[in-house]
C-alpha cells in the first residue's frame, strides 16, 4: 500500500502543510491517552516507518528520534485518566488530539486523523479509517504517541510496581486483569472502564 497515497492527493488539491495525527492508549484500563501530530516535507524517506501497530518496541524507538529530526513540527499530547472518566474515552482522544495539533508551528492547513473522528478545530480535516496504515503522517504519529505513552507507563511501573505496567502498559491482558483482581484498582486506573469499576470500594 501506498503510503503516501494521501498525502500526494492532499498535495494535488493544493494543501501544503499536512498534518498526520493520531493517539495510543484508548484500550487501556488504566493510565493516560496520548496523541501526536506530524508535519513532513514534501520529500521524506525514513527506511522502515509504518503503522505503530506492526512495529516491534525496538523498532518503534528507533524510529522515534528520525521522525522528531525529520518532520518540520510536531506535538505531543497527554490526556489523563481523570479526564478520561470525566468526558469518556473518545472525548478525551480527540481532546487529546486537538492539543497535539495546536502545538504545531507552523500551523497545518490540513489534517489527517486516524479514525472515523473528526476533532474541535477549524482546520481542514480528513478522517481515515486504519490511517496509521494508510498514510506516513498518520503511520509517524501514531509512532511518537505509542513510544511516548509506553515511557509514561514505564513511569508508573516505578510507582505502583505491583501492576507491572512495564509488560502490559495498562492493556486488559489477563495478567492486568488478575494484579487489578488481587490489589484493587490504583490511583491511575480508569474507574468508569469495566474491568476495573467492579473492584472499586470493595
Amino acid at each position: 500500500m501506498d503510503l503516501l497515497e494521501y498525502e500526494n492527493k492532499a498535495g494535488g488539491q493544493g494543501y501544503g502543510k499536512i498534518a498526520g495525527v493520531d493517539e495510543a492508549g484508548r484500550g487501556p484500563l488504566a493510565g493516560p491517552v496520548v496523541a501526536a501530530a506530524v508535519i513532513f516535507p514534501t520529500e521524506i524517506d525514513i527506511v522502515g516507518l509504518d503503522d505503530s501497530k506492526k512495529l516491534s518496541p525496538q523498532k518503534r524507538e528507533e524510529l522515534f528520534p528520525q521522525i522528531q529530526e525529520n518532520a518540520i513540527t510536531f506535538g505531543v499530547a497527554a490526556v489523563d485518566h481523570e479526564i478520561i472518566d470525566e468526558i469518556n474515552i473518545l472525548q478525551a482522544a480527540r481532546l487529546a488530539m486537538k492539543q497535539a495539533v495546536e502545538q504545531l508551528a507552523p500551523c497545518p492547513d490540513l489534517l489527517l486523523i486516524d479514525g472515523n473522528q473528526k476533532i474541535d478545530s477549524s482546520l481542514n480535516q480528513w478522517a481515515i479509517v486504519k490511517g496509521d496504515s494508510k498514510s506516513l503522517s498518520i503511520a509517524a504519529a501514531s509512532i511518537l504517541a505509542k513510544v511516548t505513552r509506553d515511557k509514561i507507563m514505564d513511569d508508573y511501573h516505578k510507582l505502583y510496581p505491583q501492576y507491572e505496567f512495564n509488560r502490559h502498559k495498562g492493556y486488559g491482558t489477563k495478567l492486568h486483569r488478575t494484579l487489578i483482581q488481587e490489589h484493587g484498582p490504583c490511583p491511575i486506573h480508569r474507574s468508569t472502564f469495566r474491568g476495573v469499576a467492579e473492584y472499586i470500594n470493595r
